[in-house]
């Protein structure tokens, strides 16, 4: 049985590890690295961290800090970054359950908007579209031979074409080798 709920502080160490060992050893530590400053980062807040269990074993995580459109600083948005299942438990729908969860719960919250810098072959399923057709920029240039990989998901309807600029995120996302798909 999954349970899918908000992380909390106990459940650090086995969320780092899903991290770890979903984005293996080459990308694992940075990602672990990127994960633990976010949870500490005043300005990655609101943040909303969700963790898969099965048979209360984290097997999951993903993760949504702030973001905002630059000028529009009042309306709020996120950036969902990152993503991890553990290999032995991908392709059973874990992080289809979490990207959902996650996207409903911002969407309670008032959340207008919701980045990713991910998958353009995954992403769309939950109805992220390329942010650039919309004048929705990347915090740092998206080569344009993955520039399908910069999308965007309105929770509130009509808000997309409302607000165009470039988006700016948490510190601790905040730099050139975090935007590389």
């Amino acid at each position: 049985m999954l349970e899918i709920r908000e992380s909390a502080e106990q459940d650090l160490t086995g969320l780092l590890v899903v991290e770890e060992t979903a984005f293996g050893d080459t990308e694992g530590p940075v990602i672990v690295e990127l994960v633990k400053g976010l949870l500490q980062d005043p300005t990655a807040i609101p943040l909303l961290s969700l963790v898969a269990l099965s048979d209360q074993r984290i097997v999951g995580h993903i993760l949504f800090s702030k973001a905002e459109v630059t000028g529009f600083a009042e309306e709020q948005s996120s950036i969902l970054a990152p993503l991890a299942v553990e290999p032995d438990f991908q392709n059973r729908g874990i992080g289809s359950s979490l990207v959902t969860e996650g996207l409903k719960l911002l969407a309670e919250a008032g959340v207008k908007m919701v980045f990713v810098l991910g998958h353009p072959e995954y992403y769309p399923r939950f109805g992220f579209k390329p942010a650039g057709q919309y004048g929705l920029d990347a915090p740092y240039p998206i080569p344009e031979a993955v520039k399908e990989a910069w999308m965007v998901q309105e929770l509130s309807p009509g808000y997309i074409g409302r607000v165009k600029g470039p988006v700016k995120c948490a510190e601790t996302l905040d730099h050139p080798e975090h935007w590389r798909e």
